[in-house]
């Protein structure tokens, strides 16, 4: 069964950094790996996304503060962020999509919550 495993989150004060990790186990043919959050009361939205052959695409409320970016030899998919904002606290979520032994879907992690203080 696929897994992705995320880490990173956690509570910091406005106009600091984290940097979250997912890495897909179980997984083969990634194509374009992602970073979604959802806030409280909010839909779920995309943060960031990279392709296979790296071309990113952002949100614009994070364009010039978070940076994706990935290790395909070791199927994970990095966020970097800076210059946090409370606005940003949210549940993140790792999506990829890609093929197992079973076939192939999109995939998510479980979420990791980060907590951003004013």
């Amino acid at each position: 069964q696929v897994q992705l495993v995320e880490s990173g989150g956690g509570l910091v004060q406005a106009g600091g950094s984290l940097r979250l990790s997912c890495a897909a186990s179980r997984i083969f043919s990634i194509n374009a790996m992602g970073w979604y959050r959802q806030a409280p009361g909010k839909q779920r939205e995309l943060v960031a996304r990279i392709s296979s052959g790296g071309s990113t695409n952002y949100a614009d409320s994070v364009k010039g503060r978070f940076t994706i970016s990935r290790d395909n030899a070791k199927n994970t998919v990095y966020l970097q962020m800076n210059s946090l904002k409370p606005e940003d606290t949210a549940v993140y979520y790792c999506n990829t999509d890609g093929c197992s032994r079973y076939g192939c879907s999109d995939y998510w992690g479980q979420g990791t919550q980060v907590t951003v203080s004013s």
